[in-house]
């Protein structure tokens, strides 16, 4: 378990933008919008002729109660109650125009709220395929797990900013009606209505800058904590933190960093209140001004009742709109700057890529995988996982590999399966660089289990079903894959059998124990029909007996195919045709089992250190 230390000193600052850089990132709403598009053609279109009309409607009903206004002032002058046809045909056009509004409102929400639901699951599958093309030595590097947390927080928080951008979009039409009607009775109110917005858009700007520039500099922090709080609330750590104790601790460190985050959010938001509240003042400075000279000119006899209050009216909404759109403005940038973590995740190309025309993938295999000087290095590792590798895996060969913890047995295999490419050497598959064949047809000629195989929250036969998906409805070959495991015996004392539900996440689920697990996880091998299979300690958690049934099972059900096997037991060892020794990453020695016996070298020590605890 690891758990990093409190991050506070040597810490880097993280970056902070101008608003150069927030103009700079509005480029990558094209392509946002582009995505939108794909995700629903109509839905966008609709969503932009509702908002295009509801703009226009805040004028329309200023005008009318102007108009109201106007026919009431106008009335009580002629004291004439007769004519009131015209009063009450403007307050129907009014009540239907407010009746229009809302009802486009909610239109508006309700497309906001499909489109943005759909954009979610289309971006959460869009990322799931790239990273499926990603390399397994990509998911092990810290810094493209930041890149891919944040393109994963992009996948909810961009649909917020798809409904700003439209919201954005109707409100300067909206404003551009309102302006134009202002400007027809005095233009300078535009001006002072500027004047009194633009200091609290700079100082939203500037406290938005901090506030991105705090989170991504917390995303490794992030990261820690939802692992933190998982080590605490997990069915999967929770019998270790019992047996351990660790609750105390994991509570602790909860703390330490939650704790941590509390201060630093606590203190912009502090200082982003504060200088709210001030430039909040100026604002409505500005616009009492502008009230101030409405009223003069109402008084003045320059305008009349009905103008007041559609300038006064005017004024009040221009103001509102555009203190909204400038802080929007704020908020769409940084979203788009967001969005640079989005698409920088797609700009993350495999390493390992898929040859134009591939050679087609021999079937069967004639002379073998052979490794010409083949060595392989972790980023940021300062040494060698696998060094001078040279040996050649025959046609239907049983190979076992041993070595210690850490010796590079399950690299090598990784390099086998072309999940690794080499660091330097290569490997040849019948004479031909492996990179020459499909990758595709390559995994497919593979069966692999790993030791950290996966236990899968599905059922029975689609944990089964894993090892070639594509056949997740056949049946006949899922029970056939677990009768060759033994996993076939397990299934029929289950209540729903092979429709069991496995693990304990979902209702009416049954754990089971490592054993069986693994019993499961040997059946997916053989549900391809793979010319090269690899067990990396399947077995580990059966026992002697158990381990060594399903071994004999495996070498009669993978007669002329070719294996390879580790495992810590040598019983199981020896049965294989030869044997590989791995010591640093380095081929060691290599032999069958009598023979690597005889040389009295490394593998016989560790074979007579094993025998010991049998005498």
């Amino acid at each position: 378990m690891n758990v990093a230390p409190a991050s506070g000193k040597g810490k880097a600052n993280p970056p902070k933008l101008t608003f150069k850089e927030r103009l700079a990132a509005l480029r990558n709403l094209p392509e946002f919008f582009k995505l939108v598009w794909q995700t629903s053609p109509w839905m966008t279109i609709c969503s932009f002729i509702l908002r295009i009309v509801r703009s226009a409607l805040p004028l329309a009903i200023l005008y009318v109660g102007k108009l109201i206004i106007d026919q009431v002032v106008f009335l009580s002058r002629s004291h004439d109650t007769q004519s009131h046809d015209r009063i009450w045909q403007l307050v129907a056009l009014e009540f239907g125009l407010a009746i229009l509004s809302d009802a486009l409102s909610r239109g508006i929400t309700l497309m906001d709220s499909l489109l943005g639901d759909l954009f979610s699951n289309s971006t959460s599958i869009r990322i799931m395929a790239h990273a499926a093309t990603l390399d397994l030595d990509q998911f092990e590097d810290s810094v493209f797990y930041d890149k891919l947390e944040r393109a994963r927080q992009q996948t909810t928080g961009r649909t917020v900013l798809l409904s700003q951008i439209m919201s954005q979009v109707q409100d300067l039409i909206t404003m551009g009606f309102l302006a134009a009607g202002l400007m027809v009775y005095n233009p300078w109110l535009i001006l002072l209505l500027l004047i009194a917005v633009i200091p609290a858009f700079l100082g939203e700007s500037y406290f938005n800058d901090r506030s991105y520039a705090l989170t991504r500099g917390q995303t490794p922090e992030r990261r820690e904590l939802d692992y933190v709080r998982y080590l605490g609330a997990s069915d999967e750590t929770a019998k270790e933190v019992k047996i351990f104790d660790l609750s105390d601790f994991i509570i602790n460190r909860f703390k330490t960093l939650s704790n941590q985050f509390y201060k630093d959010n606590k203190r912009l938001a502090l200082q982003r209140s504060g200088w709210g509240l001030f430039f909040a003042m100026l604002g409505s400075a500005g616009y009492y001004g502008a009230y101030v000279v409405i009223i003069l000119r109402a008084v003045n006899g320059s305008t009349s009742i009905g103008d007041l209050t559609f300038l006064a009216g005017s004024f009040r909404q221009l103001r509102s709109l555009l203190e909204g759109i400038l802080t929007r403005f704020t908020s769409v940038s940084q979203g788009a700057i967001y969005l640079q973590d989005f698409f920088e995740f797609f700009e993350i190309e495999p390493k390992i890529t898929r040859t134009d025309d591939p050679r087609p993938f021999p079937n069967p295999i004639k002379q073998g995988f052979t490794f010409e000087g083949v060595g392989f290095k972790y980023q940021n590792a300062e040494r060698w996982a696998n060094r001078h590798l040279n040996f050649t895996l025959k046609p239907g060969e049983k190979l076992a590999l041993v070595g210690e913890n850490g010796a590079g047995k399950t690299t090598l295999v990784k390099l086998l399966a072309r999940l690794y490419d080499p660091t330097e050497g290569r490997i040849l598959l019948d004479g031909y660089d492996l990179k020459e064949y499909d990758l595709a047809e390559l995994r497919l000629q593979t069966g692999i289990i790993f030791q950290d195989y996966l236990r899968y929250q599905l059922t029975f036969s689609q944990n089964i079903a894993v090892g070639n998906i594509a056949q997740d409805k056949n049946r006949e070959l899922i029970k056939a894959a677990a009768h060759q495991s033994l996993a076939d015996e397990l299934a029929e004392r289950l209540p729903g059998k092979y429709d069991q539900m496995l693990g304990k996440r979902f209702n009416n689920g049954v754990d089971l124990s490592g054993g069986e697990w693994q019993k499961i996880a040997l059946a997916r091998a053989y549900m391809r029909d793979a010319q090269l299979l690899i067990l990396d300690e399947p077995t580990a958690a059966l026992d002697a007996r158990a381990e060594y049934d399903v071994f004999q099972r495996f070498a009669k059900l993978t007669k002329g195919k070719t294996a390879v096997l580790i495992s810590h037991r040598f019983s199981t060892v020896r049965m294989a045709d030869r044997i590989l020794v791995l010591e640093r990453g380095e081929l060691k020695e290599i032999g069958n089992h009598e023979e690597l016996l005889k040389l009295s070298g490394r593998y016989a020590e560790l074979f007579n250190l094993q025998a010991m605890g049998y005498r």
